[in-house]
């Protein structure tokens, strides 16, 4: 099955980009972790604000707390294409390191997806 690619792009055709369910999967994943609650219309309360978190100090209580807020997030709006098995949260230097391993719910397949936060000053 293809679906359209994230963030939207024409391909070397000039059609609009495709991608597979796996990949459209994480992509979906990354929207939930890099929207801002309130900035979807009809969906106030969908996405994790992650980008707000460049105006924070990059510290070990930054991690945790976002650990929490990915966990949930993904459950609330993805649970039903994805079981997320772990979320960890590294802080390196002035990013965030977000580790998310999860099993996609029609196949079972397990996968890992990497994404990074900037984060402010320590």
């Amino acid at each position: 099955m293809q679906t359209l690619d994230y963030p939207y792009r024409f391909s070397g055709l000039c059609r609009t980009a495709v991608t597979d369910r796996d990949d459209h999967i994480r992509d979906l994943i990354e929207q939930v972790l890099f929207t801002s609650p309130g900035e979807r219309v009809m969906r106030p309360d969908f996405g994790a604000g992650l980008l707000a978190l460049v105006f924070e100090p990059n510290s070990e209580t930054l991690a945790a707390a976002t650990q929490m807020l990915v966990q949930s997030s993904l459950q609330q709006h993805l649970s039903h294409l994805i079981a997320v098995q772990s979320v960890n949260v590294v802080n390196e230097d002035a990013t965030l390191r977000i580790d998310v391993v999860y099993v996609v719910r029609l196949d079972r397949s397990l996968h890992q997806a990497s994404f990074t936060a900037p984060g402010g000053s320590r």
